[in-house]
């Protein structure tokens, strides 16, 4: 099995709607790298599956594309937002595994 390791910082946003969801946008060039590399492999709404990591947490998550970004969303749930103590308008660094 082949994978694709990305490193990026970028800023956690909020989006206001029903549920009040936390993202991270990843950069279009590491967005780019993941489309190419994953291909085909997409699932449901063109999501790609990874391993993200911020700080000392791990999770396994998604990452979907935002067509009015031309970029990749990056959610970030709650228990890693307290664990890290990270908040809506802070840059973080983060990593991502993408699996093919």
């Amino acid at each position: 099995m082949s994978e694709l390791e990305i490193i990026f910082t970028a800023r956690l946003w909020i989006y206001h709607g029903k549920g009040a969801w936390f993202f991270i946008t990843l950069p279009k060039e590491e967005s780019a790298q993941i489309k190419f590399f994953n291909n085909q492999r997409q699932r449901g709404w063109g999501a790609v599956r990874v391993d993200a990591q911020i700080g000392q947490t791990t999770w396994k998550t998604s990452v979907f594309p935002d067509t009015k970004a031309g970029a990749y969303l990056l959610p970030v749930k709650a228990a890693v937002r307290k664990k890290e103590k990270i908040t809506a308008g802070d840059t973080v660094k983060v990593a991502l595994k993408v699996f093919a």
